[in-house]
């Protein structure tokens, strides 16, 4: 079996690092079956945002939302977002869809995640 990385942009290890440790090794500790997962064809458990041929998956973990894409290496995090940041996010936005179907179809969600890319190099 190939070595499986999971890799943190600079906004999603910021995200994490400014959580409670407890909160932090929680998180880190869910990730521990992603490799077998990330490894099949299909993401079918995780939410799934596309945009221009860009693919997200989201990863619920409790309050937080976990935004990521598949990378040769493993997994590549964008960003490491509260539940409650989500829902205001999107009543600011006034979508009344779901969370994944709002998030994919807005342009703001999209700049969030491009602007942890563009930090990031």
């Amino acid at each position: 079996m190939r070595p499986f990385q999971i890799i943190f942009n600079p906004t999603s290890a910021a995200e994490l690092a400014k959580m409670p440790k407890e909160l932090q090794l929680h998180i880190l500790g869910e990730f521990r079956g992603l490799p077998q997962e990330v490894m099949k064809t299909e993401l079918e458990r995780f939410g799934r945002l596309e945009r221009n041929g860009k693919i997200l998956h989201r990863f619920r973990l409790g309050d937080y939302r976990v935004y990521f894409e598949r990378h040769e290496l493993g997994i590549v995090v964008h960003r490491i977002l509260s539940r409650n940041s989500l829902k205001d996010f999107l009543f600011r936005s006034s979508l009344p869809t779901g969370e994944d179907e709002a998030l994919q179809e807005n342009p703001k969600f999209w700049e969030l995640i491009e602007a942890a890319r563009a930090s990031s190099k």
